[in-house]
């Protein structure tokens, strides 16, 4: 079974009889151990049952679940437990939670149901909106410190953080009341069970013979605890993990619990996983020079029987526009050249605003595209709202639509005046846009609600007359002037900034729509709303109805991932590393986020970068990025200190020889 195994994995699947941490590079076959080491411990005496696999996400415990299928049959298997360190968690809780004082069926509070009940005990102590905003921040970092309220209110430093820890008390007890719990709390409670129990310890320890534990240095305090206790002095333990993909420290991740195992844990054997295989040798050469910049637990060094591969490109940029522009030409070349399908394409970036250029020029070169993780073009809210109100416009019988919008800005119309409209509507089999009109539906509601209806009634009528006279693109500036959208944005998003990006979404699905208006032979609106629909569709595809697509997404998101051909764009100072991240831990941090980046390239790797961006309504100079000058130059093609190898004749016949290669392709000619 493991004879396709290199020496290093089968010494990790094999290492069975004392505690085992496996340092798996990038593309190093990871998953493959862990799920190899499965089938070996069920072979070698363990019952499935008594085996427990935990990592971080449902996509990883699926991924392993399908693996193991494949190597035992489902008797062998009958059990097994893979899920992720919450699940985990909630397992115990339906078990033992009565012991902290929860009844059965308690609940799991979802992040906004967090932020509400935050709000609640907040407005007692008279605090504002960003107090709250914080106080979540740290609350968490608490709950997956292994902090509890007394703790923290008996270490609270300064007026801020004492007020915090108040908070945080009086929110444990109103979850306690009120039989809930939050998600950090599925970490936490079950160490306070083992703490307080040793019954319950001891209960656990017996049931979980051996744990296994994927993506490790993603581990914070709370999940490192949980691991230490259920291993107790068995210590059956096998640990897969990299610190140089340790890219979580804003959400709690201890890189720094690799070193912990080693005190804990005496006789661990440490596995190292070098051989990569997934990238050409010269990639991986780029990541290993990168990394050797930080300070390491480990040392490691990727290789690859691959072979050496292409040079890496380079993309020196005028502007974001531009950046965007040459990325997506290049993907259409590389499709023409080489039939390359869309899905092998990815275009990655560090924070998920930037996406806006990319999707623009995707769309503009009718590519399709798939974001995974942040909102799609489509997805943000202010986008639904303007199409909401066009789509009524266009078609009155589109209920969902008006209730989107009934709202939007605030009427005050009230849930009961909308049941009440939904119900007549029902009764008479009509839609709510035509219902709203009819003197039944206003003499059953009471005066005030009647005023604001038909003040909602009057707006639309004004504007579905004003689209028979006005081209689309005008009708939606009158549209956002009359709704105030721009006032009504600054009130409810959570920041000025956060308002102005919105705003700039708005704009630019209007400039698409007057581009729309000059290329399309139909101009009505009705044919636009149409056409932006199914751009909507096929971006909302999901996974498993996905077309063929560009992927674009977050370097955060691309972990674990693979792609042909990446794009790392955006590769520039105060981007990647991040301008919040330039302290010695936070440049590290950076650097291990540009190495993930690099290693999920197969076979193409192209770095971008901007000279000048727009700020704020300004235009700022921008830098590469350091790491762009701790790549070896050697294996670097484009990049501005690599070029200066050419004449500037040369760079000028290069650029001329490049456009008429993509001329000949698309079939044009001058």
């Amino acid at each position: 079974m493991n004879q396709d195994l290199n020496r290093p994995q089968q010494q990790a699947v094999k290492c069975i009889d004392r505690p085992c941490l496996v340092i798996a590079g990038a593309g190093s076959g990871k998953t493959g151990v862990i799920t190899r080491k499965i089938a070996w411990l069920i072979e070698h005496g363990y019952r499935a049952q008594q085996i427990y696999a935990v990592t971080f996400t449902n996509k990883a415990a699926r991924e392993m679940r399908q693996r193991v299928s494949k190597l035992l049959d489902s008797k062998a298997t009958k059990g097994l437990k893979i899920s992720t360190f919450h699940s985990l968690g909630q397992r115990i809780l339906l078990h033992e939670a009565h012991r902290l004082g929860y009844r059965r069926g308690f609940s799991i509070m979802d992040s906004r149901d967090v932020e509400t009940c935050l709000e609640g005990l907040a407005q007692r102590i008279d605090q504002e909106s960003d107090f709250i905003r914080q106080s979540m921040v740290q609350i968490g970092r608490w709950k997956n410190d292994c902090i509890d309220p007394q703790t923290a209110t008996a270490t609270a430093s300064d007026a801020l953080t004492q007020a915090q820890a108040r908070l945080y008390l009086e929110y444990q007890q109103q979850l306690l009341a009120c039989n809930s719990m939050d998600f950090d709390d599925l970490i936490m409670l079950p160490l306070q069970l083992f703490r307080r129990y040793d019954e319950v310890l001891h209960r656990w320890q017996e049931r979980i013979r051996y744990l296994l534990v994927d993506e490790y240095q993603d581990t914070n305090t709370s999940q490192y605890e949980l691991v230490k206790a259920l291993c107790g002095i068995r210590q059956k333990l096998t640990v897969v993990g990299d610190d140089d993909q340790s890219i979580y420290a804003w959400r709690g991740a201890r890189p720094e619990n690799l070193q912990r195992l080693q005190r804990d844990f005496p006789t661990l054997e440490v596995v190292k996983l070098e051989q990569n295989y997934r990238s050409t040798s010269r990639i991986l050469g780029a990541a290993n020079q990168l990394i050797a910049n930080n300070q390491h637990i480990y040392d490691k060094k990727l290789w690859s029987a691959s072979g050496a591969g292409d040079l890496i490109r380079v993309f020196p940029c005028k502007n974001s526009e531009d950046e965007a522009n040459r990325i997506v030409v290049d993907i259409l070349s590389k499709r023409f050249q080489e039939n390359t399908p869309c899905h092998q394409f990815a275009i990655l970036y560090r924070s998920n605003f930037q996406s806006r250029s990319y999707e623009k020029a995707l769309r503009d070169h009718s590519i399709p595209y798939q974001i995974t993780g942040g909102n799609a073009f489509f997805d943000r809210r202010e986008i639904k709202d303007l199409m909401a109100y066009l789509r009524l416009l266009t078609n009155p019988d589109d209920d969902q639509a008006l209730l989107r919008i009934i709202n939007v800005p605030r009427r005050e119309i009230g849930a009961t005046s909308i049941k009440a409209l939904a119900t007549y509507a029902g009764a008479r089999k009509r839609s709510l846009d035509i219902s709203m009109r009819e003197l039944g539906l206003l003499e059953s509601i009471n005066n005030r609600a009647r005023i604001r209806i038909q003040g909602f009634i009057a707006l639309i009528e004004e504007l579905r007359h004003q689209a028979q006279q006005d081209d689309a693109m005008s009708l939606c500036r009158s549209l956002i002037s009359k709704l105030d959208y721009a006032d009504w944005l600054g009130e409810t998003c959570t920041s000025t900034r956060q308002a102005e990006i919105a705003m700039e979404n708005v704009m630019e699905l209007i400039s698409w729509i007057g581009n729309l208006q000059k290329d399309r032979d139909d101009k009505s609106l009705e044919a636009i709303v149409s056409h932006l629909s199914l751009m909507s569709i096929l971006e909302n595809n999901n996974e498993k109805n996905q077309q063929d697509a560009v992927q674009l997404m977050t370097i955060h998101a691309s972990k674990g991932l693979e792609f042909e051909n990446v794009y790392l764009a955006g590769f520039e100072e105060d981007c990647l590393p991040h301008h919040q991240s330039q302290d010695v831990d936070g440049i590290e941090e950076e650097r291990r986020l540009a190495y993930v980046g690099i290693t999920r390239a197969v076979s193409s790797l192209t770095l971008s970068y901007a000279k000048t961006r727009q700020k704020y309504g300004e235009t700022i100079q921008c830098e590469a990025s350091r790491y762009l000058f701790e790549l070896p130059e050697a294996d670097l093609e484009g990049a501005e200190h690599t070029q200066s190898k050419l004449s500037e004749s040369e760079k000028h016949q290069q650029g001329l020889d490049t456009f008429a290669d993509l001329k000949a392709l698309l079939g044009t000619s001058d």
